[in-house]
């Protein structure tokens, strides 16, 4: 009978082995499905806090910016180049008659913008040369003097489309116009 009962002993440890292996199996898949679970719910989360954050700065600029910063979108649009046909103007004499031409390409913050350059564009041309012809051979030669003359472009240009305002004290503010840069594409002094 000793015989008979050790082998019912075996036969009772065996299957607690196999059930072992199974329990941590099991375990393990739940484990495993729970962190997936969490990891999900975290980016999820993440990402919708970021949206939040988003909106949230984007209605604090909407509340500090003019209109136009109103209707931008959460992510930065690609800029958009606009060429201008080439400018030929003389220049305020020093030594001689001296000539200017210049081919400008504007820097767009966004397309709607150039649908109303494209419709100013008399205006732009005309007040660009004269401000081009306003000028001295002397000033525009220094690369200072060409930066210059990209931000007074830029600012006259801006002022077509947008025309500047005056604070309470009278003082002119430039306007944020669509044109973010002047950049030269072509830049000759005769």
């Amino acid at each position: 009978m000793a015989k008979d009962a050790k082998p019912a002993e075996e036969g009772a440890e065996a299957p607690p082995k196999k059930s072992k292996k199974l329990l941590i199996i099991i375990l393990a898949a739940v484990l495993v499905v729970v962190l997936a679970g969490g990891g999900a719910a975290f980016f999820l989360l993440k990402k919708s806090d970021h949206a939040e954050d988003e909106d949230g700065e984007v209605a604090a600029e909407q509340e500090k910016a003019p209109k136009k910063k109103a209707g931008k979108k959460e992510k930065e649009a690609p800029p958009v180049f606009l060429n201008l046909e080439p400018f030929t103007v003389n220049l305020i004499p020093e030594t001689g008659d001296q000539y200017l031409q210049v081919i400008l390409t504007l820097e767009l913050d966004g397309p709607e913008g150039e649908g109303d350059l494209k419709v100013r564009m008399p205006k732009v041309r005309n007040n660009v040369t004269l401000l081009l012809s306003g000028k001295k051979a002397s000033e525009l030669l220094p690369k200072e003097g060409k930066e210059k003359l990209a931000e007074n472009l830029k600012d006259e240009i801006n002022g077509v489309i947008q025309p500047p305002a005056k604070n309470k004290k009278g003082e002119i503010i430039p306007s944020e116009g669509p044109v973010k840069a002047v950049l030269f594409t072509s830049f000759i002094i005769q």
